[in-house]
């Protein structure tokens, strides 16, 4: 590999590397207690909201670095009519997943509607949103707690019960067979389908990243799916909400790299008057992203109130930003029209393992959002300056 490559490769996979580094950090810091295997799965638990939101906030960030900050407020109140329809009035749990997710994807498609057809700016929007829907989640639950009685298994369904862990069905022992052969089935696929695409990409003449650099690429990610495995296979395995996280992510992110749909997201925030002069409704594009967002925020509110087993009116807060962040540390750039779902996952990893290394360490809560702050601003300077080649002033 010469200079560039190199360069290329470093700045490719920044974030990865990153990564690596806390984790690294953390568990020096820890004494190796942020690696526990229980650690690992509260990990993926108490973060399964960010990785949802995040990759509905990315389709939003893409049209030209526009923002949701309803969706915080929007999982509150989907998670207080869940709640009510589920123990005040005793609503089968599938029709109250069905009202949960036509109520979210509906508020999507209000803010959507002024967003995309009125033109009022997606921040007036969203932040009226948000302050709307807070005030709707005390409206419906009084200023109280509703506890979820979990008699038809929502919360075990999504993520939040004891038993919310996929059934080992190789046997009982102290390491789960299944999650473990899980991983490797996990590997063989990704190593499959990034070999099929790089031999796709060779026929077609495109550019390839050097080999060493996708070898390198193979290798790390693939230790890391088997070594992810293994420590939830030595807790309790497979936990339910990650289920749901993958499924969000396999079908986001094919969604975006493999449709027609996917690119116009990626067109209009590259350039949107010229993605209208070719043809296709920019419009659209912003309602649907909008829409998308209000849809898995409803999701997100199932899974918040499923792991917390009730639904308060203060669930949410902070959810937004979270999510933005996760996208921002991922590579998503603040002007648009750059950024993929795989890289969304790894800001909210690194999100994650700030917030849990912080907390093993007993760092100070108010210390915490400093940090995160910083790692936040950093990204976004990265993003800009290296746009910019290297130039930290822009010139008048």
């Amino acid at each position: 590999m010469d200079k560039d490559q190199v360069l290329g490769f470093l700045k490719k996979n920044t974030m990865i590397i990153v990564l690596i580094i806390v984790v690294a950090f953390f568990s020096w810091r820890t004494g190796g207690a942020i690696l526990l295997p229980m650690n690992v799965s509260n990990l993926i638990s108490q973060n399964a909201y960010v990785f949802i939101l995040a990759t509905g906030m990315l389709l939003c960030i893409l049209t030209g670095g526009n923002i949701d900050l309803s969706v915080g407020s929007v999982v509150c109140f989907v998670g207080a009519v869940g709640a009510i329809l589920m123990v005040n009035h005793n609503v089968p749990i599938w029709i109250a997943i069905i009202v949960m997710i036509v109520i979210g994807t509906a508020i999507g498609a209000f803010q959507g509607f002024w967003i995309a057809f009125v033109r009022i700016p997606p921040f007036i929007v969203t932040l009226a949103g948000m302050l709307a829907f807070r005030g709707l989640s005390n409206v419906v639950l009084n200023g109280l707690t509703i506890s979820i009685k979990d008699k038809t298994g929502f919360v075990n369904l999504f993520g939040g019960g004891a038993d919310c862990y996929i059934h080992d069905f190789f046997g009982n022992g102290s390491l789960n067979l299944t999650c473990l052969l899980g991983g490797i089935v996990a590997t063989a696929v990704f190593v499959l389908l990034e070999v099929s695409g790089r031999i796709k990409r060779s026929k077609k003449n495109y550019e390839l990243e050097n080999f060493a650099g996708f070898l390198g690429k193979l290798i790390v990610i693939s230790l890391v799916i088997i070594v992810f495995s293994y420590k939830l296979a030595q807790h309790k395995g497979v936990p339910t909400v990650l289920i749901w996280v993958m499924v969000v992510v396999l079908v986001y992110g094919y969604i975006t790299n493999n449709t027609t749909v996917g690119r116009y997201f990626y067109a209009v925030g590259g350039n949107e008057k010229a993605t209208k002069l070719s043809g296709i409704n920019t419009n659209k594009v912003y309602f649907l992203a909008y829409t998308n967002m209000g849809f898995l925020a409803a999701l997100a509110g199932m899974v918040t109130i499923a792991r917390l087993t009730s639904a308060q009116p203060t669930y949410g807060q902070n959810y937004e930003m979270d999510a933005i962040g996760s996208c921002f540390i991922g590579g998503a750039s603040a002007y648009g029209g750059i950024g993929t779902v795989p890289g969304v996952i790894v800001g909210a990893v690194l999100m994650g393992v700030i917030n849990l290394g912080m907390s093993l360490m007993g760092v100070d809560a108010n210390l915490q959002k400093v940090v995160k702050g910083i790692v936040l601003l950093a990204a976004v300077i990265f993003d800009v300056v290296s746009k910019r080649g290297g130039k930290m002033i822009a010139k008048n």
